[in-house]
């Protein structure tokens, strides 16, 4: 069966959210005359590339990444092709995409993902559009965007309907080369305990015919 990779690369040069925190990697130990091995340390945000959010970040009374349940990022799930949308992805442009939904959807609305360079004018998700994936029985909403929200966002209307919902959530996916349709997928967060976010590994895999 085909697979997908849909996971950002984490690297020098990632494009973060302003102000957080950049991605850097150094040798820590060295493979040589003296050293049998190498290993590197990492800086990272908890929202580095592909990533699963927390209830944590956005509910100071939420559960931290470790504590969320792993059925909700394994599974079936929809690829949506929103492209040409505008600035946000309304109930009334997902409906007529979600006839026997399966319980995750992935939304795709760049053209092509910006590996390079940080977006400002990435496409939002309205809160109502997370009422109706709620209303169908979706657990995971996943965007290519860096947020369900607009970076300039206070109220992180979309999050909350996905708390008051108890969806979850993945951002910054790479859906460039994944037809629209139902995959399965495999994105599991790591368990960073007491945190707020944590990066993924994601992949679709094709389902059985």
């Amino acid at each position: 069966m085909k697979l997908w990779d849909i996971s950002q690369r984490l690297r020098p040069g990632l494009p973060i959210w302003p102000g957080d925190t950049a991605f850097e990697a150094r040798r820590t130990w060295e493979l040589g005359a003296n050293c049998a091995v190498n290993v590197a340390a990492v800086t990272l945000s908890t929202h580095s590339g592909t990533h699963a959010d927390a209830p944590l970040h956005y509910d100071p009374g939420g559960a931290s990444i470790e504590a969320v349940a792993l059925a909700p990022y394994l599974g079936p799930a929809r690829v949506v092709d929103l492209r040409g949308c505008g600035p946000t992805v309304t109930a009334e442009a997902l409906a007529p995409h979600l006839e026997n939904t399966p319980s995750r959807v992935l939304i795709r609305t760049y053209d092509a993902f910006p590996h390079h360079a940080w977006r400002s004018d990435f496409t939002a998700t309205s809160a109502e559009a997370v009422r109706l994936l709620a209303s169908r029985g979706v657990v995971l909403i996943g965007v290519d965007a860096p947020s369900l929200d607009p970076e300039t966002s206070k109220t992180l209307d979309a999050h909350h309907a996905v708390r008051e919902a108890g969806m979850r959530i993945l951002e910054g996916l790479v859906l460039d080369d994944v037809p629209p349709g139902d995959h399965e997928l495999i994105a599991l967060p790591l368990p960073l305990a007491g945190l707020d976010a944590a990066p993924v590994r994601a992949v679709l895999r094709e389902l059985p015919r």
